[in-house]
């Protein structure tokens, strides 16, 4: 695919140094990516490497030290928090390894929470409907202790795509889940993404689930680089 297109997410020489106890620590160093709307990519690297403070800077959860970041045509870096939040709510979805679904809220609640903050009409509506398209409508008033581990996860990819988002960040989304359970999750993702035109950036330790998406990359160092291409 021709990135410069229609890019979804382009980074320019992006940067992120973080205070350590020992000094300043640089996790990002100059990193340029493009990826257009519709593709995947699978990205990995060692613990460390700046993989998931990759995904943390595209959703403006972390401010790059410098470059420029921009998503969905948006300078993420020029938004306040208030501005980043309706971002994330009508942009992004994402999926962590660890689940962090509310405990006190049911699965249907859980979905509907960030629908109802970012204003959404019919909210629980929408949220019966995204727990519907990954297979738990019987779980709708069940807490999350309930719920096995492959389920908090899917309530987790229902509580990503309930808000039609055009990308989603998925950060190691079967590391809490055995193979067999993992593999079921991740064939739920790639078909969502693929059923709704959503653009899909996942870190991953698994070079087979890397090797899923239309482009792998790997992270080294807080460099990036296309599969192929040799580091700086």
């Amino acid at each position: 695919m021709d990135t410069s297109r229609d890019p979804i997410i382009e980074l320019r020489e992006v940067s992120l140094t973080l205070q350590g106890s020992a000094g300043p620590v640089n996790i990002l160093r100059g990193v340029d990516l493009a990826v257009g709307r519709g593709e995947s990519v699978g990205i990995m690297g060692a613990s460390g490497a700046g993989k998931t403070s990759l995904l943390m800077v595209l959703s403006g959860l972390e401010r790059a030290t410098s470059g420029s970041v921009r998503v969905a045509g948006r300078d993420v870096g020029a938004m306040d928090e208030d501005a980043l939040a309706r971002f994330r709510g009508a942009t992004l979805g994402i999926v962590f390894q660890g689940f962090h679904l509310v405990p006190a809220m049911t699965a249907l609640e859980n979905v509907a929470l960030p629908l109802e903050l970012a204003g959404v009409r019919e909210a629980f509506a929408k949220a019966r409907e995204s727990l519907l398209a990954v297979g738990l409508s019987h779980r709708l008033d069940h807490f999350p202790a309930q719920l096995s581990g492959g389920e908090q996860q899917r309530v987790a990819l229902a509580r990503a795509f309930a808000s039609a988002p055009d990308l989603i960040l998925a950060d190691e989304p079967t590391g809490n889940l055995d193979m067999a359970t993992g593999a079921k999750v991740m064939d739920l993702l790639f078909n969502l993404c693929a059923e709704r035109g959503a653009t899909l950036v996942l870190v991953t330790h698994d070079r087979s689930l890397a090797g899923r998406c239309g482009r792998r990359m790997t992270m080294r160092d807080g460099l990036l680089a296309e599969n192929g291409e040799a580091f700086a």
